[in-house]
């Protein structure tokens, strides 16, 4: 008979363990206000740090009576207090936890109390509604639901330093959209929470400056309006300035840091400013060395990449400061080797970062690289950092493929002759076109982009076919056979149209019948984009001050093309029309 005990032993077991939070959910429906109460303060302690606890009282239904309790006026202050501070508790637990308490309704149940007059209940519901907003599962337009929020959120910022850390932090974790940023500009965000920069809280200090870096963000209106404002007298420009300084803690440092770069990408402050050139770079370039956390590091790279982005000045400078374009190349070496780490927990975190740590160095070299060929002829060439984009070309990983392709193609644009032939022979032609094969669609528009980087102005398109230019032909030829997207035919056509630019480069389409009357189809194609890219790369072959232009008209005429130019100029696409007439006219001249 014992062998039949085992399975009643382990429900029995599982009934207990339910049973014990079934007692503390029974409780919250005593008929005495005081044994609520208490109940209310046993599950609050039974809670604390034990998901597994909090998870069964969810499931036994807890919550709708605890915001029951919460809604009531007949409960006691203390009682809803009380309930507010077990539901923040709740919240704290699993994304499970939050979807529940979510679909619950506990928001507005939470927004509603905010309108009692008592401040510590009042920091209660926000404390538990700052730990849900904060929840990625949490949708946050539910603040801006009902009109009134935001506003009455406003008037509770000088309550107490709790009620400022809180709607603070809501605000920051909330602000997604241009349109969030309009409805908390409208309503005073920026007066009302400017003053708290010089709050005697860190936490105050620093979810303030959070709100300014969401609200900064790709804002002219907010950015502009920020220059202007004064905090006890100083400007908030230098208010951020101040909290770069090396002594301020590190995630200070990187949000004001941020907040700079907003103000300056969105065009309120100029970029030879000397806060942005003496101060904001140079913090940021600081945030990238390795004495710093990785994530750190990650947000660093990814703000400076973005501040210097459209920026060549900035460029210059940074790619000569502190050796950044050394310490990038440390960026790829993570994680360390398995060997060397003990800790599980470093090398767990170490590969979770490594990626985006990648990710953020190819924003910063395709940020430098993108506008100045000073910078890519000295410290990127010197820096071998050619070579390592070409190895992680050939990584398993498409998207380490298409990142170092991406920033190649950067690298390339309007780049000079020396550093074209240095990613030429450093990605070797084999590689180029085991890419140009990729099954990775985002690879292949990446490496048609780069090929057609390669292949801009004459005396560089002419070296470049005179040693690959069998293999491109080829290349070209299997892509606009194959079963491709629009996007990608079209890329491939518009490499056509540059060889076709070259001096000596055109002969190779020229002796080539096959691709002229692949030419003569996409003139013809269903889609405009197509025709474009065709009738450009024709364009491009009779222009009539090149050497032998009469040769290839009459060749082109005798094969049709003069016809289907005729035909274009009648098109209803009035670029497709222009391109026909400008080509037509070349024979009439």
């Amino acid at each position: 008979m014992s062998c039949l005990l085992e399975a009643p032993l382990r429900i029995s077991v599982l009934s207990e363990v339910t049973a014990t939070s079934r007692h503390y959910v029974d409780r919250l429906f005593d008929p005495d206000p005081q044994k609520v109460l208490q109940g209310v303060v046993d599950m609050k302690n039974a809670v604390i740090g034990n998901n597994k606890q909090k998870a069964n009282l969810i499931v036994l239904g807890a919550v709708p009576r605890l915001l029951y309790l919460l809604q009531q006026s007949s409960s006691s202050l203390e009682l809803r207090t009380e309930c507010a501070v077990v539901l923040g508790s709740l919240a704290m637990g699993t994304e499970n936890n939050i979807k529940s308490l979510v679909d619950c309704h506990i928001i507005p149940a939470l927004l509603q109390g905010l309108l009692c007059p008592d401040l510590i209940f009042i920091e209660a519901c926000l404390r538990c509604l700052r730990t849900v907003f904060i929840s990625p599962v949490t949708p946050v337009q539910l603040l801006y639901t009902d009109p009134t929020v935001i506003p009455h959120l406003m008037s509770l910022l000088s309550r107490s330093q709790r009620t400022q850390e809180y709607i603070t932090q809501i605000f920051s974790h909330c602000c997604k959209t241009p349109e969030h940023q309009t409805v908390l500009f409208n309503h005073g965000a920026i007066q009302n929470i400017a003053p708290l920069l010089n709050s005697p809280s860190y936490k105050v200090r620093m979810q303030a400056l959070k709100c300014f870096s969401v609200l900064a963000y790709e804002n002219t209106q907010v950015s502009v309006t920020l220059v202007n404002v004064l905090v006890d007298g100083e400007l908030l420009s230098q208010v951020f300035v101040r909290m770069m300084q090396r002594d301020q803690p590190i995630e200070m440092q990187l949000t004001a840091g941020k907040c700079l770069t907003y103000m300056c990408r969105a065009g309120a402050i100029r970029t030879d400013d000397s806060c942005i050139v003496l101060k904001t770079l140079p913090c940021l370039v600081r945030m990238c060395s390795k004495e710093h956390l990785l994530e750190e590091r990650v947000e660093g790279a990814e703000t400076l990449a973005y501040l210097m982005e459209p920026d060549v000045e900035l460029q210059r400078i940074a790619s000569t400061t502190d050796h950044l374009v050394a310490m990038l190349a440390d960026y790829f070496k993570y994680p360390s080797s398995v060997s060397a780490i003990t800790d599980i927990k470093r090398l767990d975190h170490d590969l979770k970062h490594a990626h985006e740590l990648r990710q953020a160095a190819f924003k910063l070299y395709a940020s430098l690289g993108s506008n100045d060929e000073d910078i890519r002829k000295k410290p990127i060439l010197e820096s071998g950092v050619i070579e390592l984009l070409c190895s992680l070309t050939q990584s398993d990983s498409p998207a380490l493929r298409v990142n170092g392709i991406w920033a190649l193609m950067n690298m390339a644009f309007q780049a000079d002759q020396k550093v074209k032939v240095e990613i030429v022979r450093c990605l070797g032609t084999e590689q180029l076109f085991r890419l140009l094969s990729d099954p990775d669609t985002n690879v292949l528009m990446k490496t048609l982009g780069l090929l057609r980087n390669l292949l801009s102005t004459r005396p560089h398109i002419d070296q470049i076919m005179s040693s690959h230019g069998k293999q491109i032909m080829q290349a070209v030829t299997l892509i606009l056979e194959a079963e491709h997207s629009i996007e990608v035919k079209e890329q491939t056509l518009c490499i056509l149209a540059n060889i076709a630019d070259g001096n000596t480069a055109k002969e190779l389409i020229m002796t080539n019948d096959d691709m002229l009357q692949k030419i003569k189809y996409y003139m013809g194609h269903s889609n405009v984009k197509l025709q474009l890219a065709a009738t450009f790369c024709i364009s491009n072959l009779i222009w009539n001050e090149e050497d032998g232009s009469q040769e290839r008209q009459d060749k082109l005429r005798e094969m049709g093309f003069v016809d289907i130019l005729h035909k274009l100029t009648q098109a209803s696409d009035s670029n497709l029309s222009d391109r026909a007439k400008t080509a037509l006219q070349q024979y009439l001249a």
